[in-house]
């Protein structure tokens, strides 16, 4: 099992719409990360999120990266979260600072 924390942060103003749309989650994408058992759960503090990725081997994190879906929800999400100046989302891999239990 690889454990991936990643850090964002959501542009002012726009944790409701960010909050919709995970609430609203594509159908497809649902099940490409389903068909990859990967799983997650993001926490906001202010305008930063946290996500929490767990799942069976760094390939399957790779295939859900490269897969046409991603590309799609990334865009959609570029607009509710900073990007880059290529318009592309700011994710900032987090170092494991600890783990315990079934993290380890």
């Amino acid at each position: 099992m690889i454990s991936i924390g990643l850090a964002l942060k959501l542009r002012p103003g726009c944790y409701a719409e960010y909050k919709r749309r995970h609430d609203e989650l594509w159908p497809e994408l649902a099940d490409l990360l389903h068909q990859e058992g990967i799983s997650m759960v993001i926490y906001q503090l202010g305008d930063h999120l946290f996500v929490h990725e767990t799942g069976p081997s760094d390939e399957a994190f790779d295939r859900v990266s490269r897969h046409p879906v991603s590309a799609r929800w990334n865009v959609n999400m570029a607009e509710v979260l900073e990007t880059d100046s290529t318009g592309n989302l700011i994710l900032q891999k987090l170092p494991l600072a600890f783990a315990f239990g079934d993290f380890v």
